[in-house]
Order: C-alpha cells, then structure tokens, then sequence
C-alpha cells in the first residue's frame, strides 16, 4: 500500500531549504532567496521543479558543477536589452537578477529583454514571468533544456531540450493567466517523478529507438520524448534554443551538458526573459479589465458533453497554490526519504 503523503507547511520547508544551501556553502541572503523561490515552485503545483531538486542541485554544487559565491554580472547593457553572465552560479539567482534587470528597463523605455549565459537550473519558468505582473507589465520567458531528450523531428539523436517558454498576462479582479509550457508532450522532470512513484508514463508521452511507444519511465534513457503537434513542436524547442542559448552565447545541441549524469560540469545554460509596459499601449487597468472580460468569456462559454469547466492558463496552479498556502504542500514518502539523506550528508537538522 503506498503511503499518503504529509503535508509540510512553506515556513518549514523554505527553513529547510535554506538551512541546506548554507551547509552547502552559498551566503545566507541567496540561501534565503533560493529557499523562497523553490517552496514558491512547490506551492504553485510545480512538484517536479521544486524541493525535488535540492539533493540534485546540492550534489552539483558540491561537486563543482555549480558555483555557491558567483559573480553575477550585467556583460553587455543597451536601455532596453542587456545580457548577463551569472558565473555558474545557482539558476535561480541568475533569473531573478534578470527579471529585475528588465522590469527596470521597461519603466523607463517600455519593455525590456534581459538574456542570461551562464545559468544553471532555475525550476519553473513561472517563477520569473510572473515577476512584471506586479508592475503592470506582461513577462515572457525562453530557456534551453537542462539536457537533450527531443530529436528534430524525422530524427533519431537527441540535440534539443524540452526548452521551455512562459508568458504572464495580468487581469484585474481574476487570476493572471500564466501559460508555462515545455514544446514536449510531457517535461522530462514528468518522467523522473513518474519513476520517483513507481508509475508508468501514459502511451504519447515518449518512444524508444525504434519508434514503438515507452511507457516505463525506468527506460527513458532508452528513448526520446515526443514534441506536441509534432513537427511544430521540433520547431518550437529549435526557435526557443536559438533565442535562449545562440543569442546569449550559451550553450545549444551538442554542447548542452546532462546536469543530472554531469553533476561536476558547467550547464552554461541560456535564459531570456522580457517585461513589456502595458502604459507603452493603454492605461493598465484598462487593459486589465478587458482581460478579464476574455477570461469570463472563455470560461462560461458552452462546454462539450462531460466537461465540468473550462480552465484558463495558471488557474489551476493559482488554485493550488490558495491550497498549498493554507494547508502545506505535500512531500511524498520517497521524496521525504531523499530529503532526509541531504539533511545527513549535510549535517543538518531534517525537515520537520
């Protein structure tokens, strides 16, 4: 019988996350910074981008692949673009400095694009897109995979990632829409936590080396993850590459490095991120208003037979999220376990 999992408030787990970082050897601001980032990943519903990831991230560190006291630093910087080489350091505080960086930008020219070399790792793309909302300006996010699991579409060699983008809307009275998506079928973190649980992958999501459909997630070595629309998702993880790792100079096909199979390697992955003035088109609430007109629209719009509701992009992640704030996000037995040995290796005090 597997066991339920408990449910572990977002104090607790942010004090952990960050008890563990410090143990690592990061300062104690970008501790407390990584450790509010990741439980935000988790209280959003994003299970695979979120505590999941420590031992990983831990492990990189410590072995070299990551640097805990990195220079972060603007390389090259135009009024409304700049490009930043985060030293190895850890994803999450590249990103963050990014979105900041463009945000900045937009008050004073309207919109700002922000690329990153360098990076790492920095969980779910939601995280940084949804930063400009809070100054009335709408995000988006590009970034290459953190490995290559996606042929180009025909092929049988993996030389794309699930390069993920996101785009962040805000409305006035309903919750943003927040569209954070993977040009695959499933992400490959899917899988991982489908092998985590012991679970099989549903038919679609990839298929070995002879085509055939895989579905034990034990074997996803063995296979390639299928892109949604199929050749237009090819295409899409190509662009969004381009935009994120050739124009950033970071690193793109062959020269990806796997940070799970090379944890003592730099990534120098590529992200991007832009903030875009809505007062550089209309008055903000204006357009918020009619954005949430769109949102009522499309939700009490008339459904096919079955269908209970129709959701809006980041819905239900906000819905989770009013949850997860209230009643703790939940930590699997397996998960609690791998936590557990993080907190031993470190000498530190487990999750309570």
């Amino acid at each position: 019988m597997t066991q339920e999992p408990t449910n572990v408030t977002a104090d607790r787990l942010a004090s952990f996350i960050a008890r563990a970082f410090l143990a690592a050897g990061l300062p104690g601001q970008d501790a407390q910074s990584l450790a509010g980032l990741m439980v935000e990943a988790d209280l959003r519903g994003s299970d695979t981008h979120g505590v999941i990831r420590l031992p990983l991230y831990i492990r990189r560190i410590r072995a070299g692949g990551i640097k805990a006291v990195p220079d972060i630093r603007v390389i090259s910087d135009r009024p409304s673009a700049a490009l930043l080489d985060g030293d190895n350091g850890m994803g999450h505080l590249v990103m963050r400095r990014a979105a900041e960086t463009a945000i900045e930008k937009a008050k004073s020219t309207g919109i700002g694009w922000v690329g990153a070399r360098m990076s790492n790792h920095a969980g779910p793309a939601a995280l940084y897109v949804t930063m400009p909302l809070k100054h009335d300006m709408i995000g988006l996010y590009f970034a290459v995979g953190s490995n290559n699991h996606l042929p180009p579409w025909g092929g049988s060699e993996s030389l794309l990632g699930t390069n993920p983008m996101a785009v962040a809307v805000p409305a006035l009275e309903e919750p943003p829409i927040v569209l954070d998506m993977a040009p695959t079928v499933a992400a490959y973190g899917k899988v991982r936590l489908k092998a985590q649980r012991g679970e099989p992958m549903p038919v679609g999501w990839m298929i070995d080396r002879e085509g055939k459909p895989l579905t034990d997630p034990k074997r996803a070595d063995e296979g390639y993850l299928l892109p949604i629309g199929d050749y237009k998702g090819y295409g899409l993880s190509l662009v969004i590459g381009l935009l994120a790792g050739a124009l950033n100079r970071a690193a793109l096909g062959r020269e990806v490095i796997d940070f799970v199979k090379e944890t003592g390697k730099a990534t120098n992955t590529g992200e991007a991120i832009a903030a875009l003035s809505i007062d550089a088109f209309m008055p903000a609430a204006d357009f918020k208003r009619a954005v949430d007109q769109v949102i009522r629209d499309i939700r009490g719009s008339r459904r096919l037979p079955g269908v209970e509701r129709i959701w809006l992009p980041g819905e239900q992640s906000h819905a989770k999220w009013l949850e997860r704030r209230a009643h703790g996000v939940p930590v699997a037995k397996g998960l609690r376990e791998s936590l557990d040995a993080v907190a031993r290796d470190l000498g530190i005090a487990p999750l309570e």
